[in-house]
């Protein structure tokens, strides 16, 4: 168990700059079995799944895309001086 530690403690040193996506896939016979990723991405998935997880926030994200497909969208400048004021 202490070597298995020492590896996993020395991962990201060994994997700097030869993570593609930001995540490793290990298998076992050919199939994976469990991801290695950044903790940049696994805080990036956890905050998406907390969204999708969240009825009302979920429903206010459809509407509003809904509402940019018809293009009732408003412009950055107008958006700021209604926060402004």
């Amino acid at each position: 168990m202490m070597e298995a530690r020492r590896k996993l403690i020395t991962l990201p040193e060994e994997l700097k700059g030869r993570i593609e996506d930001n995540a490793i896939a290990v298998t076992r016979r050919g199939k994976p079995v469990l991801a290695i990723m950044t903790w940049e991405l696994f805080e990036a998935i956890y905050e998406t799944l907390e969204i999708m997880g969240n009825e009302g926030l979920m429903r206010s994200l459809r509407q509003s895309i809904k509402e940019v497909r018809e293009g009732k969208t408003i412009s950055w400048e107008t958006a700021k001086k209604g926060l402004e004021g």
